[in-house]
């Protein structure tokens, strides 16, 4: 790890609010679609700590920093509350790949999933890995892109191998252009 990227970990973990600040308990809501109440979840909602679906940007540096420090970091699988593809209110808990900083509060992240994708350009096999409780065979999205605020992580799960890692990061690279830090 460079010397900034150092500094930059140093900085955001002395600015990071504690763990009880950052993850209070959310309200009881009803849930989008039905009549029962339901707790939101880290990452859940429309506030600013939620967890967002955006379009890739132009440029973005990939990096691979995994530091079991409470804090996404480049490489390591996090669980997150993601919305689905519909963009009605509705999502689900589930583990995503952080493939750099956003900026102070937030990174960048593509979703895992166990559904099968074999011959899909959009999805990679990663294998199994200890984000998965069941040791399930995972598949990263490499279409979908999203947003992750340090207080939207729930926990994290596991630091990606480096080598898995820059697979994943030569996928992004070829479709989007991007650079690995």
């Amino acid at each position: 790890m460079g010397t900034a990227s150092r500094l930059v970990s140093a900085l955001l973990r002395a600015f990071r609010p504690s763990t009880e600040s950052r993850r209070p308990s959310a309200p009881p809501r009803p849930a989008q679609g039905s009549g029962s109440p339901a707790t939101l979840r880290p990452g859940q909602g429309a506030g600013v700590t939620a967890t967002v679906e955006i379009a890739p940007p132009r440029r973005l540096t990939l990096t691979y920093a995994p530091e079991r420090d409470g804090a996404p970091d480049g490489g390591e699988i996090v669980w997150t509350w993601v919305p689905y593809e519909e963009r009605d209110g509705r999502g689900k808990d589930r583990p995503v790949l952080i493939i750099g900083r956003a900026d102070a509060a937030r990174s960048y992240a593509v979703r895992l999933t166990s559904k099968p994708h074999a011959g899909d350009r959009d999805y990679l096999a990663l294998g199994t890995g200890e984000w998965d409780p069941q040791r399930r065979p995972s598949w990263v999205d490499i279409e979908q892109l999203y947003l992750v605020h340090d207080a939207g992580m729930r926990r994290e799960a596991a630091a990606l191998d480096r080598r898995r890692f820059e697979g994943v990061a030569s996928a992004l690279r070829a479709r989007y252009g991007w650079t690995l830090g």
